[in-house]
């Protein structure tokens, strides 16, 4: 006589799938880590070059006799290196986020799915797009700005470590500033704001964009411009894509209006 046998207990099923989503986190982060290091290895041979592009915009503007200069032993080679680990870092993020999709998607519901895959090629867009920006707008004024107003006897001579590190903070700060309408639509999906209380606050944001622009730009008027403006015109484009991205936006604002307006 055949018996059935007992199905097993919860707690099993439970750890068996937590085991199988982390070594599907695994698996991802392998595939990720190997095409950061295949582009490393990749840029690798050309680190000088890689060094040279990223220093063009100072070095096109140094007075005539001066240079960059390495005031540490390893510097020479530490720096350059440092840059293209940066790069491939930089330059792998889409297959990173590629596979964040591939993961959470199945967990989506369809409507998510339809907004979170635009999102997610906006956001690699827009980081790229201020990566960009940073390098070919505001580097050349605001570098022509600062190596202008030194002092006399002052010869300006930038060391090149501490060029990268500037380097890489406005270029992550301006990819994180041109974030903006993803966060606005993310902010808008959650509840947390409509399309309609964004353009209440257009004033506001206006104010905050130049501040914002104060903080990350260099001291100057037209760099600190530069950014502003095209955070605030993000900040506009945001609230286009959340009444685009998230449904029933408009009808919360058109709700709203209608209980504002009753007597």
């Amino acid at each position: 006589m055949s018996t059935t046998p007992d199905p097993p207990p919860p707690e099993t099923l439970l750890s068996s799938s937590a085991i199988g989503h982390l070594l599907e986190v695994r698996r991802r982060l392998l595939w990720w880590v190997a095409s950061l290091l295949a582009i490393f290895f990749a840029l690798f041979p050309f680190q000088n070059r890689v060094f040279d592009f990223v220093a063009t915009p100072m070095l096109r503007r140094l007075p005539v006799g001066s240079s960059m200069i390495a005031t540490s032993v390893t510097s020479p080679f530490m720096t350059p290196l440092k840059l293209t680990l940066m790069t491939a870092l930089f330059l792998s993020m889409p297959v990173f986020l590629y596979h964040l999709w591939r993961f959470i998607s199945p967990a989506l519901y369809k409507s998510e799915r339809r907004m979170f895959f635009p999102l997610l090629v906006s956001s690699v867009v827009l980081f790229y797009g201020g990566v960009a920006f940073a390098y070919f707008v505001l580097f050349p004024v605001a570098f022509a700005f600062l190596t202008s107003v030194a002092p006399a006897g002052v010869k300006v001579m930038t060391d090149i470590n501490a060029y990268l590190d500037f380097v890489l903070t406005i270029f992550f700060a301006f990819g994180l500033a041109f974030e903006v309408p993803v966060a606005i639509v993310l902010a808008t999906w959650a509840g947390f704001t409509t399309p309609g209380k964004l353009k209440k606050l257009r004033p506001y944001a206006l104010v905050g964009s130049f501040v914002v622009g104060m903080i990350l730009s260099p001291p100057d008027v037209v760099s600190m411009t530069l950014l502003s403006v095209p955070i605030y015109l993000l900040y506009e484009a945001g609230m286009l894509m959340a009444r685009i991205l998230v449904p029933g936006s408009r009808q919360v604002d058109q709700q709203r209006e209608q209980q504002q307006g009753a007597p």
